[in-house]
């Protein structure tokens, strides 16, 4: 493994947006939860690092319905929040894990070795989050899924959303995957009354579920239309077969616990 030749502490966000640049050839550590078995294991050889540690962005604020967290804020600090972003997030790993993870990572997160990652994707995605970004071109600040689509070379700032009217968030847990989330469904009732749906563990990123949504009052039809928006994959935690099966179960259940929670 090719050792680390430069590290950059930055102590603010301007300083972390500086070091940054247009992100060509640095890695970006913020728990290192996702980075340092990555180094370990040799898949990756960073030359020049920039660790978000010190850089003032681990903020969770909340003010007139508006909620704003900073990249570096650990997951852990997440667990409060409404559904359904805190219970999300209180799903991810374990305490140990939580409490070093950070939102960036997790959103950054492209799929693993033999399991999904980036379980907050879909939280966020479902209460329509805006991210805040710097890389070439300066900073932008964007909805999550133009994010997703085109994330390479961006340093997370932070993200912002409104609160919604009610959340639920429902995953499929199986006992050989651990720590895992195979899949998991999020779903919000925004304050306009409109819904929003996304799934994690269906592809490479979160993904929002359009056409679950548009029959989202009828939730066995929404359950259906799900699949219309995914293409479920194999990995070591779940077939491709059996994520089809599950998905329209999940977007029924996540549906009727909004409508309770409501």
């Amino acid at each position: 493994m090719a050792a680390v030749t430069d590290v950059l502490l930055p102590a603010t966000p301007e300083e972390a947006v500086s070091a940054f640049g247009d992100g060509a050839g640095v890695t970006v550590v913020g728990g290192g939860t996702i980075v340092m078995p990555e180094i370990s294991a040799g898949r990756l050889t960073p030359t020049r690092t920039l660790l978000l540690a010190r850089a003032g962005l681990s903020g969770v604020a909340k003010e007139d319905g508006k909620v704003t967290i900073g990249a570096a804020a650990p997951l852990e600090s997440l667990v409060d929040l409404p559904a359904p972003v805190g219970p999300c997030a209180a799903n991810v790993g374990d305490v140990e894990i939580r409490t070093q993870a950070t939102l960036g990572g997790n959103i950054c997160a492209g799929e693993g070795q033999d399991a999904p990652r980036g379980d907050l994707q879909g939280a966020l995605l479902a209460v329509g989050a805006q991210v805040r970004s710097a890389g070439a071109g300066g900073e932008r600040t964007e909805p999550l899924e133009d994010f997703l689509a085109d994330r390479n070379a961006r340093l997370v700032l932070g993200v912002t959303y409104d609160e919604p009217a009610a959340g639920a968030f429902v995953a499929l847990d199986r006992p050989h995957t651990h720590e895992y989330t195979a899949m998991a469904v999020s779903a919000a009732r925004l304050a306009d009354g409109s819904v929003r749906l996304a799934a994690t563990g269906c592809g490479g990123h979160g993904t929002r579920l359009a056409s679950a949504e548009a029959t989202a009052s009828d939730p066995h039809s929404a359950g259906d239309a799900a699949l219309n928006d995914v293409t479920p994959h194999d990995d070591a935690l779940a077939s491709a077969w059996y994520r089809s099966k599950v998905l329209p179960v999940l977007v029924r259940r996540a549906l009727t616990q909004l409508q309770e929670n409501a």
